[in-house]
């Protein structure tokens, strides 16, 4: 019975920090809303596109509304370019939808935009930053992803077994072995298929996704290193609790950019 309230809460708190992480990042869609003819209306705007024209969609507005997108690279000072949403029909049982194309870019190149609906400017103050990547296969995103969850599962575990005094050297050993395979094998391999290189932290870049792994798996490392030492409980919480603070971090944050002077791809931006 302890041992399923220990991985219940450890489920608990992992969910928690991971919907908050994906919540706060730079690539999640960015909400908006308007008020149309009395009416609320809830608009979601992409922050990150594939390699093809992203498609801005309004949902749900009145017939007679009327938008315009507008957008220009990032970071540069050009003009906006403006274009104006048309209504789309994608099927017979399916409404129309106001939709706007925000052209493909290099991998790693940004858009920077906001629209207005009915003559009212939305995210104008602080335009959304889209950034476009290349599609990552499933069969590297995906292990990636339950692994990154995996480590911070058992990390989240290992560190209630340390507090409730119980034996825990097998998790703090699966924790950094199920980290090293999710952030160091899978991890570069979805960061080469989505942008090119395949490492963009310490040394190489300051890319905060790649180095807050890294500096947690040093941490781990610390501690499994010091396993057998009287004080080693004191290691693991700290690892776990250094773990918790710097996942919390958004995901994506200061990583690769293309710029568009030099026509180049930096790493850390």
């Amino acid at each position: 019975m302890r041992k399923f309230i220990y991985w219940f809460l450890a489920v608990v708190i992992t969910l928690v920090l991971s919907i908050y992480q994906r919540m706060t990042g730079p690539t999640y869609p960015k909400k908006v809303s308007v008020e149309l003819n009395g009416e609320s209306y809830q608009m979601k705007l992409p922050r990150s596109g594939v390699q093809h024209d992203e498609i801005v969609t309004l949902k749900g507005v009145p017939a007679d509304t009327q938008a315009q997108l507008h957008y220009r690279r990032y970071p540069t000072a050009n003009e906006y370019t403006t274009v104006d949403f048309q209504w789309n029909k994608s099927g017979e049982d399916k409404p129309a939808e106001l939709q706007a194309a925000l052209p493909v870019q290099p991998v790693a190149g940004k858009l920077q935009y906001y629209v207005t609906v009915g003559g009212e400017n939305l995210a104008a103050d602080e335009p959304v930053v889209i950034r476009f990547r290349n599609d990552v296969p499933a069969g590297i995103l995906i292990p990636h992803i339950l692994l990154m969850f995996a480590a911070m599962l058992f990390a989240v575990y290992t560190f209630m077994l340390v507090m409730t005094g119980r034996k825990y050297g097998k998790w703090l050993k699966i924790t950094v072995a199920t980290l090293f395979v999710g952030g160091f094998i899978f991890g570069p391999l979805v960061q080469h298929a989505a942008f090119g290189p395949w490492w963009t932290g310490f040394p190489f870049g300051t890319d905060l996704t790649d180095n807050k792994t890294l500096l947690s798996f040093l941490f781990f490392v610390a501690a499994l290193a010091t396993l057998k030492w009287k004080f080693n409980k004191w290691v693991v919480g700290l690892a776990v609790l250094f773990m918790i603070v710097i996942f919390s971090i958004p995901h994506s944050t200061y990583g690769s950019e293309y710029d568009y002077e030099t026509q180049q791809l930096s790493t850390g931006k």
